[in-house]
């Protein structure tokens, strides 16, 4: 190539240079992950070894923001320090800091926390208790974000009961309930969660059937890359088939990717549930 023409080139190159970075910049990558709980019967896959894998996980992916669940406060902890995040979210059992924890990690120097709070799957949602047919406590954590951009939005991380049918029936209502008296504003919303249930279920149905409910992985850009189902159970050997990990969307959001992560160490998984993935832009 002659000198001119490479010098020609170089203001094109520049600008695309430029182009693509403005669009990067633009973009936020989400995640739902439940991370299983430590449970020292997990022989073969104890919460020591897979921390670092979790750890790593999100920051490879480059993850803004992740909705986690099954977290117990050392491990909500762990996590937090291994970041370099700040999180949001109590413990089920009391408020504060006993039982599992569905909070929200962010990073806080792309986002900045507005305001946030808890709510109880129940009849009685502002106090520590177990709705309708649910065999455990079952939370939502929400959070009202402003990014570096300045763009404004929430979040809601649920995680349903396993259990009760009725109760993630009424779970879906309630939360459906609860963005629309939160969100006053009418931001955009990220609602995100293990939600126990495949889009079959009546409590998958009940959001689905709302007209200004999106699941992301139906409306993404990219077709949703990964496999069909996202409970792993550790199993090695077997792809799951069912999707029980789910994120939706409500307002201006558009979703340019959605993936259900597959990554693993040594045959081995970080978690019982593969995270689920989107990057999407305001």
């Amino acid at each position: 190539m002659s000198r001119s023409r490479h010098t020609a080139l170089l203001p094109l190159l520049l600008f695309f240079q430029l182009f693509t970075t403005t669009i990067s910049a633009q973009t936020h990558r989400f995640a739902t992950f439940n991370i299983r709980w430590d449970n020292p019967k997990d022989e073969g896959n104890l919460w020591k070894d897979r921390a670092p894998q979790v750890i790593q996980l999100i920051q490879f992916h480059q993850i803004g923001i992740v909705g986690t669940q099954e977290v117990l406060a050392h491990q909500l902890k762990q996590l937090n320090e291994g970041l370099g995040y700040a999180s949001i979210g109590v413990g089920r059992d009391d408020g504060a800091t006993k039982g599992e924890f569905s909070p929200i990690h962010y990073d806080p120097i792309r986002y900045k926390l507005e305001d946030s709070g808890t709510f109880w799957l129940s009849p009685s949602p502002e106090v520590p208790s177990k709705g309708w047919d649910a065999a455990l406590n079952r939370i939502c954590s929400w959070g009202k974000f402003t990014s570096a951009e300045g763009e404004r939005f929430f979040v809601f991380n649920v995680h349903y009961d396993h259990i009760g049918q009725q109760a993630r029936v009424e779970s879906s209502k309630l939360v459906l309930s609860k963005i629309k008296e939160i969100n006053r504003e009418g931001l955009p919303v990220i609602w995100m969660g293990d939600f126990n249930v495949e889009p079959e279920n009546p409590a998958y149905q009940v959001i689905f059937d709302q007209e200004t409910w999106k699941d992301a992985r139906l409306i993404s850009k990219l077709p949703s890359y990964g496999p069909k189902g996202t409970f792993t159970a550790f199993e090695w050997d077997r792809m799951p088939a069912g999707i029980i990990d789910h994120i939706f969307v409500q307002g201006k959001i558009e979703v340019l990717r959605h993936g259900i992560l597959t990554d693993n160490y040594g045959k081995k998984y970080p978690s019982d549930h593969f995270p689920v993935l989107m990057e999407i832009r305001f």
